[in-house]
């Protein structure tokens, strides 16, 4: 009996036990993982690709709008040489031939130089400094297109190292003027131009600053400064923001290399634009003048005279007989403003009174004796040759 219990109940064992595999080897079929022990998913951070703004670095835009109205300019200029020279210095060779060597004509060889240029006008104006131009005997501009065209001189100033060119060709593609005073130090600017004579080159950098004078580079300073590389060859051409719009004319560089430092000038275009407008009109750039010498207002001056800025100019001395002395302006006398415009050096007041139109009558703001008042004044024209200051 118990024989037969115990068979019946190893049956049911290994009948269960069966059913049990088939059940489990039928899961792992359809689901391979199970019974495997689970493990922690992995998460990897992905990066979502992004459309790229069309206002990110690159200023391909201004650069295109700019680039067709900056010129090559290249200038010749005959040299003479005359190999007669160290003997006809020799006493004794003037002796015995006289001076029948005189007479001959001197060989002459070309001397060549470049810069560029920015076009003004579509009838052939173009901008450029008047030293990439001065005493040239031939003028060749090399526009975009591959054109060499003769230009002639418009008119020239050398108080600002400006001058306008002009080449006979029509439709020409002009640049924008933007006004530089609305400039601030930190815009992003472009340079173009050529230099060394490897082609057009447009270079980036910053305003580094405003209003620079006391250079030493003309007789009225009020320069850009930008760190946009500027190197021999790129004088006269444009400075420009980043709509491609002309906001100064490239000038000079501080160099001890010959080469970029990270320091150039460029005219700004409220004073190329006045400059370019009176050579249209005129041929020449007249300026206002007082007739006074003048000198900036240092720490120690504004402490002596009582004043509550280190601004101003100490005007040193009257020219007799000039508006100055007529308005009875004295030496010692600190100019303070100019029509309503402050005076902040020696060189504001010479840019302020130069824009000025002669027999203009004006109001100067002045302190003497630590009392400001108002002087009025008939602008008188600047003479030339220049010899003194405003």
């Amino acid at each position: 009996m118990r024989d037969s219990f115990g068979k019946r109940l190893w049956l049911i064992f290994a009948q269960a036990s069966t059913i049990c595999i088939a059940a489990i080897f039928v899961l792992r079929i359809f689901y391979p993982n199970f019974l495997n022990k689970s493990e922690p998913a992995i998460v990897i951070n992905k990066v979502e690709q992004t459309v790229a703004s069309a206002a990110t670095s690159s200023y391909s835009n201004a650069a295109k709008k700019a680039m067709p109205a900056v010129v090559n300019i290249f200038t010749s200029k005959k040299v003479v040489i005359n190999p007669h020279q160290r003997f006809l210095d020799d006493p004794a060779f003037r002796y015995f031939f006289g001076d029948q060597f005189e007479d001959m004509e001197p060989p002459s060889q070309p001397e060549n130089s470049l810069g560029s240029g920015v076009i003004v006008s579509e009838q052939g104006l173009i901008l450029t400094n008047n030293h990439v131009i001065a005493a040239a005997d031939a003028i060749e501009v090399a526009l975009s297109d591959g054109r060499k065209l003769t230009a002639k001189v418009v008119g020239t100033d050398p108080d600002t190292d400006l001058a306008l060119i002009k080449v006979d060709a029509n439709n020409l593609p002009a640049i924008t003027f933007a006004s530089s005073e609305s400039l601030n130090v930190g815009d992003v600017v472009l340079a173009i131009g050529n230099p060394f004579g490897v082609g057009q080159t447009v270079t980036q950098g910053i305003v580094s600053a405003l209003g620079r004078s006391h250079l030493g580079i003309t007789i009225y300073e009020n320069f850009i400064q930008t760190d946009a590389s500027i190197n021999p060859g790129n004088s006269g051409g444009a400075l420009i923001d980043t709509e491609g719009n002309l906001v100064g004319i490239n000038s000079a560089i501080y160099s001890r290399s010959g080469g970029s430092m990270g320091i150039g000038f460029a005219i700004p275009t409220a004073l190329a634009h006045q400059v370019m407008e009176q050579i249209i009109a005129q041929g020449n750039v007249t300026r206002g003048w007082i007739g006074i010498e003048a000198q900036d207002i240092t720490p120690a001056l504004a402490e002596s005279f009582r004043l509550e800025k280190v601004q101003g100019a100490l005007i040193a001395g009257v020219l007799r007989n000039s508006p100055a002395d007529k308005a009875g302006l004295n030496a010692g006398d600190i100019l303070l403003g100019i029509e309503g415009k402050p005076v902040l050096d020696s060189g504001s007041m010479l840019n302020l009174i130069a824009a000025l139109t002669p027999g203009q009558k004006a109001t100067l703001q002045i302190s003497r004796a630590g009392r400001v008042m108002d002087i009025f004044i008939e602008i008188g024209k600047r003479p030339k040759p220049v010899n003194t200051d405003n």
